[in-house]
């Protein structure tokens, strides 16, 4: 671009996998990119569990969005709520009445939890996808111990000490192990009344095996693994009812009679839907979001009729080979935000389009307890350490900053060699003496 003409005007919106891919592989570039988020992080979901169970601190899965992209001179961050779009006039409005204009457009932003027309479990059943689910899961979990500690009626103790895990993906999976191994080893002997490895851990999956997205001998090794450490897993089953005591739980088939679950501590693991910035695009782009709330895009990851609007990410309903949407997972999310980069790049300087965008599929994993995970790649299975060291190499190293990597990568040989969880701490609920002092 020569001196006096106006660079073209990339805005991303989302400082997730997508968004902060994107953002760096315009780096250098003849754009001016501006990003929005409504936080000012950049945030490593797959290990939140980590921090709802006292393994990690929110920080070490956190990195400012302004440091990440401090030396990148072509890119501004701004901490704002986006509430609409102008497509037509090429601008982003956002929440306090700001009007940004962009050239290229893209939104990633990411899902929420999907409750399947039953939100108002959700003040019972807390997912995992933001800081303060993990930190107010964290509150819940520990609290519960704190106070079946202090009850001397055996039924409510019971009730304290029974952990719930809606859904037996990788996030239902984790999330039970991580609450056993809390009760089994780093609080086994923190209490004189109770006995926390006495808890119940029960994971409630719809279909008929646990990771049901991996290879069945896998599968079948997560569900040995998890009997092993004492979690109970009910297949085929679904809930009906979660209140403040309880969940009812229903077996599929007309197996049998729903029953009851007392329980004062449910964590939500069964589903995702599309953020609600999705609906608010779509209907301006014309199109419809999916029945998950995702946005319908091209094989260029663009939307509708619209070549400069692009969505990456969980916010994308993208096809792959087979039909189905891609799944969402970190991976899918940061290699659509690096093509979605080169793409642009190459509009801006007048080039050929690089081509459909093609998934390139490395593989999953999923992390079950101490030394033991399952994983698949390029055709190879494997379980137990090996496949652990695998899968903590793979979250340390993508981690956005190196200080993260230094500092998870330390905790977890703290946690491993002492079994100990050292950000185990109640927040988020000030006490009445707190609130009047």
């Amino acid at each position: 671009m020569s001196d006096g003409v106006a660079k073209h005007k990339v805005v991303i919106i989302g400082g997730g996998f997508g968004g902060l891919l994107a953002a760096q592989g315009l780096n250098k570039q003849p754009v001016d990119v501006t990003m929005i988020d409504r936080r000012n992080f950049h945030l490593f979901q797959p290990l939140l569990y980590q921090v709802a169970t006292g393994g990690l601190s929110p920080a070490n899965i956190a990195s400012p969005l302004r440091g990440i992209l401090r030396k990148q001179r072509n890119t501004r961050v701004l901490l704002g709520e986006v509430n609409g779009f102008d497509l037509a006039a090429k601008q982003v409005k956002l929440k306090d009445g700001t009007d940004i204009p962009f050239d290229s457009l893209i939104v990633a932003t990411g899902s929420t939890h999907h409750y399947f027309g039953h939100d108002q479990w959700e003040q019972f059943a807390p997912g995992l996808k933001t800081i303060e689910d993990a930190t107010e899961i964290r509150r819940r979990v520990l609290s519960a111990f704190e106070k079946a500690e202090r009850s001397n009626d055996a039924a409510e103790r019971a009730r304290l000490l029974t952990f719930v895990v809606v859904g037996g993906g990788p996030t239902g999976v984790e999330m039970a192990g991580a609450i056993r191994e809390l009760a089994l080893h780093t609080m086994r002997y923190d209490f004189r009344a109770i006995d926390p490895a006495a808890c119940k851990v029960i994971i409630v999956e719809g279909q008929g095996r646990v990771l049901g997205a991996f290879h069945e001998s896998l599968s079948a090794k997560a569900l040995k693994s998890l009997n092993n450490m004492g979690i109970e897993v009910k297949l085929d089953c679904h809930v009906i009812e979660i209140t403040a005591d309880h969940v009812m739980v229903k077996p599929d088939g007309g197996k049998g009679e729903a029953y009851r679950i007392d329980t004062a501590n449910v964590v939500w693991g069964a589903g995702v839907k599309g953020s609600p910035l999705g609906k608010i695009l779509a209907t301006a782009a014309g199109v419809e979001t999916d029945r998950a709330g995702r946005v319908p895009v091209n094989a260029d990851c663009t939307v509708g009729s619209h070549p400069n609007v692009y969505v990456v990410g969980d916010l994308a309903s993208f096809k792959g080979p087979d039909g189905k949407p891609l799944p969402g997972l970190a991976p899918v999310a940061m290699q659509q935000g690096q093509y979605v980069a080169a793409a642009i790049v190459r509009r801006v300087k007048g080039e050929s389009p690089t081509g459909h965008f093609k998934y390139w599929d490395k593989g999953a994993m999923a992390t079950i307890g101490r030394a033991q995970a399952v994983g698949e790649s390029m055709g190879f299975r494997f379980s137990g350490y090996i496949a652990w060291l695998g899968w903590l190499f793979i979250h340390v190293m993508y981690l956005a900053r190196f200080e993260n990597r230094v500092l998870v990568l330390f905790q977890w040989f703290w946690n491993y060699v002492t079994r100990n969880r050292a950000a185990r701490l109640i927040t988020g609920e000030r006490s009445a003496d707190a609130r009047s002092s």
